[in-house]
């Protein structure tokens, strides 16, 4: 397959991922242990993208109080929930990012607990936080980073006494990565198909729900608009018919992931709509994927692993398609701004 080294992918992943396990036990039983108000999740750009399917997820299976703030917000909003019993959770590929630095920062002055998962060791996010996992590679990271986010959530869950599949759980956790891989085998004529047929294609229309609603967002913003230079809209499905749909006609593309948590149904009615309008709609449905030894009642969880994989494997392909590196940028971190 087109730029996919397979060993590399499980060693980074499986591998060195899982290796993580025991330390997130650890600090996260020594957090719950002292006693915590509630959690967020910070980031920024593709980061607090990544918290949003973590934030869904708490919401829909405890009582954690749980909010997903963007690091910039964050810094001037004065949340009212916010304390020096609150724990903060970051993610950084390069631990530079300059608005989640500075929330950790601030953060950690006001004595909250913070915690941060980062690709590149001896950054200044690393340096900021009280309990830090470096995974070493940039390469697979946000692979990684959902690996450990899983299981990082779930243990809060499981000492909240909401969780008692955790064990189970986490054991099919490490069945993920090969998860993933299959997948992506299965899907990647797919992802070629779609980068050749829509390499000219200068609009599309992203549509999620539930605890793929991060994922939607992020391949709009992050993968489109940014590294490709493509105008695209995310939506949420349970917004899609409170404006966007007046915008839909024979030749729109619309792209439509589809997961397998309770917001399926709202996809559905999405689908069933643009199936009679255009002619270039697209959806990616976690479910056409075998998950070997994953039980049913996990698979939703874990459709967030699958899906953003799927879409990695159409990038590199419009990457090669549009002759547009995912690296070229015009402005970003190009000048002060």
């Amino acid at each position: 397959m087109l730029k996919y080294d397979e060993e590399l992918f499980l060693r980074l992943v499986e591998e060195e991922g899982l290796a993580y396990r025991e330390q997130i036990e650890n600090f996260v039983d020594e957090i719950c242990k002292k006693g915590y108000s509630n959690i967020f999740l910070i980031g920024a750009g593709g980061t607090i993208a990544m918290m949003y399917p973590y934030e869904y997820i708490l919401k829909s299976n405890s009582t954690i109080e749980v909010q997903a703030e963007i690091a910039a917000e964050f810094m001037v909003m004065n949340n009212k929930r916010f304390s020096k019993d609150s724990v903060c959770i970051f993610t950084s590929v390069s631990g530079t990012t300059e608005e989640t630095v500075a929330a950790a920062k601030l953060c950690k002055e006001r004595g909250a607990t913070t915690i941060a998962l980062v690709a590149e060791p001896n950054t200044p996010l690393t340096q900021v936080v009280d309990y830090c996992i470096t995974t070493g590679s940039e390469t697979h990271s946000f692979d990684t980073f959902f690996m450990l986010l899983y299981m990082l959530v779930f243990r809060f869950m499981y000492n909240n006494n909401e969780f008692p599949q955790y064990e189970q759980f986490t054991n099919e956790v490490a069945l993920l990565p090969k998860a993933i891989l299959n997948s992506v085998k299965a899907f990647d004529a797919k992802a070629e198909e779609f980068a050749s047929k829509h390499k000219d294609t200068d609009y599309h229309m992203m549509v999620g729900s539930g605890n793929l609603w991060g994922n939607t967002y992020s391949y709009a913003m992050c993968i489109l608009e940014e590294m490709q230079w493509i105008h695209a809209k995310s939506i949420h499905a349970a917004e899609f018919f409170h404006g966007t749909l007046e915008l839909v006609v024979e030749d729109t593309s619309v792209i439509l992931l589809k997961g397998e948590d309770e917001t399926r149904p709202l996809m559905d009615r999405v689908e069933r709509f643009a199936e009679k309008i255009t002619k270039q709609l697209t959806v990616i449905d976690t479910k056409d994927f075998e998950m070997e030894g994953i039980s049913e009642e996990f698979r939703n969880h874990f459709s967030v692993s699958i899906n953003w994989a799927l879409l990695s494997r159409i990038s590199v392909h419009l990457e090669r398609e549009r002759n547009h590196p995912l690296t070229l940028r015009r402005y970003y971190r190009q000048m002060a701004y």
